[in-house]
């Protein structure tokens, strides 16, 4: 398992050997994504589902070997494994980066609008009500947070070694605020999952072929480590705080292994801890993302755009939404034409299993401050967070359902 949460690629035989999937325009590709933009609610595994039902299924673009070993390379990478997964059938079925492209915004731009139509109406929703539904969201974030916590622990840490991983990551950020103490978390993950997680390699499948070449893809992959190194450097040289906003959303989206919710402790370190949002329209935001359809990492438009300082509005919204995706898209871009090499190494599968233990304890610290410190401050809080946590995890209820009772509740509590 990784970043998705989904289920490892199928051990079905290859999917197409030598002979690709027929290709389409890029206008059907942004109508297709444009759909599943709309439609998509539920995180990154009920977001492949939704792919399956549209691009497997009813539209037959790839068969379903072919997209079991998509998934798997998108679980490989950091970054949001649905906008990967659709980013790549954009590739394939649009015949190259504009495809890609196309699917991308179709699939990111509904929920970014919804993220940025309420980050501009923020400034003026306030009074007791405002008060309740934004202390709401917040509990929402608790449950949403406290289900991914338990859900990756028993798939992504279901040993002694991988245990004891997470929870040296979880010391290593709580010891260690910061940035720079989760990024250490992962790497000291990689590093102990290659000691204590090898086994036996497991099973893959199939072929994958992409009309990308492997010049294209090493280009991708030097852009990629490029803006990682040298982002800080130009923007300690300058100054520039709209190349600070990019370095600080382009790092985060580079180091997220695990999904949406673990993007959530990166950012609070990289734009709480410096003032530039408060803490408590941090949490509304991210309650407010899990009712919307689409990718999580959209609620980087939010933050954009409440930002205390300039580049905020759109500009802020803009550079913040690019600056977190743009990782997990090169990556995976460039990824693609060297996948069936990489991915049957049982190396590489021991670092990966040591990386997403990492996570589960990084999403734990997480769950401890900021959300729960900040959202539950008397019984009737640990009451309600308790009742969307058991909501989602025991009657599996969507995450917009949720959203929208815990709000109601929190609205209603400020007059009782």
């Amino acid at each position: 398992m990784n970043n998705s949460g989904a289920p490892a690629a199928s051990t079905g035989q290859g999917s197409i050997s030598g002979e690709a999937p027929r290709t389409g325009s890029v206008g059907e590709v942004f109508a297709a994504f444009l759909k599943l933009g709309v439609m998509s609610f539920g995180g990154p595994v009920a977001h492949l589902g939704y792919f399956r039902q549209e691009l497997v299924i009813r539209r037959q673009w790839l068969d379903e070997t072919t997209f079991a070993d998509l998934i798997a390379l998108c679980q490989f990478l950091p970054g949001p494994a649905s906008s990967q997964v659709g980013f790549s059938l954009g590739v394939l079925r649009g015949n190259g980066l504009l495809g890609g492209l196309a699917a991308w915004l179709a699939f990111t731009l509904p929920s970014a609008a919804i993220m940025f139509a309420f980050a501009l109406g923020a400034a003026h929703f306030t009074g007791p009500v405002a008060d309740g539904f934004l202390h709401g969201l917040k509990l929402v974030a608790v449950a949403v947070i406290a289900q991914a916590v338990w859900g990756m622990t028993k798939s992504l840490t279901p040993d002694r070694p991988r245990a004891a991983i997470a929870l040296a990551a979880l010391a290593v950020v709580v010891l260690f605020a910061g940035s720079f103490a989760q990024v250490s978390a992962i790497v000291l993950g990689a590093a102990f999952g290659l000691w204590l997680c090898r086994g036996e390699a497991a099973a893959v499948s199939g072929r994958l072929n992409f009309p990308v070449t492997r010049w294209n893809g090493g280009i991708a992959l030097f852009l990629f480590a490029a803006l990682l190194l040298l982002s800080p450097v130009v923007t300690a040289a300058t100054q520039s705080h709209a190349l600070a906003l990019f370095d600080a959303f382009y790092r985060s989206g580079a180091l997220v292994f695990g999904g949406g919710h673990v993007v959530l402790p990166l950012l609070q370190a990289e734009v709480v801890t410096p003032g530039w949002v408060s803490n408590e329209a941090f949490l509304a935001g991210y309650g407010l993302a899990q009712a919307v359809p689409g990718p999580v990492f959209t609620f980087a438009a939010y933050l954009g755009a409440v930002m205390n300082a300039p580049p905020n509005g759109f500009a802020g919204a803009a550079i913040a939404l690019v600056a977190l995706l743009l990782p997990g898209m090169l990556l995976v871009y460039g990824m693609l034409p060297f996948w069936d090499a990489i991915r049957s190494r049982p190396i590489a599968q021991a670092a990966m299993r040591g990386t997403n233990a990492a996570v589960v304890g990084i999403l734990g610290a997480a769950l401890y401050h900021p959300v729960w410190t900040s959202a539950v401050t008397n019984p009737r809080d640990f009451a309600l967070a308790l009742f969307g946590f058991l909501l989602l995890v025991v009657w599996k209820l969507p995450s917009w359902i949720v959203v929208v009772l815990l709000a109601a509740a929190g609205t209603l509590s400020q007059f009782f």
